[in-house]
């Protein structure tokens, strides 16, 4: 069954994309939750109009997009965490990314940022997709907080 979506769906596609799934995910699951419609013969061609006035505003996102991953690229972040003997007491997540990059002047999802766990002092690297087709890598560095 062929569907539009109308939001990103992880493994599947980004919006406004006509994807084939079987008949009873997009009946159960996708049309009900509000991830896609139906792609009959009207749908498809409102789409393909909409795509058509909306491509130099994508154009315009993309480059605001790469301009953000070149900015992030370039920043070292520093995140400090109760740890002993280099290892950490918790571990550092993609929130404490969004929060460190927020405290940086750059506003990210923490949904958007892809970790490992981190459970040990060191320097890591951290993917953060701001773009269906940029994605950036955000280089952090995990240090022992003094204890005062």
């Amino acid at each position: 069954m062929e569907v539009i979506l109308i939001k990103d769906v992880e493994n599947l596609g980004y919006a406004n994309d006509i994807v084939n799934v079987k008949p009873g995910y997009a009946n159960n699951y996708l049309i009900p939750q509000g991830f896609a419609k139906a792609a009959t013969a009207s749908a498809k061609k409102m789409l393909a109009e909409n795509l058509k006035q909306r491509a130099h505003k994508d154009a315009k996102i993309l480059a605001d997009a790469q301009a953000l991953a070149e900015t992030i690229s370039n920043l070292q972040l520093t995140i400090s965490a109760k740890a002993e003997e280099g290892k950490l007491f918790g571990t550092v997540t993609a929130t404490d990314l969004a929060e460190a990059l927020a405290a940086k002047g750059v506003t990210i999802d923490r949904k958007a940022i892809a970790v490992e766990a981190v459970k040990t002092v060191g320097e890591y690297i951290a993917v953060a997709k701001l773009h269906r087709e940029v994605k950036a890598e955000v280089k952090f560095s995990v240090v022992a907080a003094e204890e005062e």
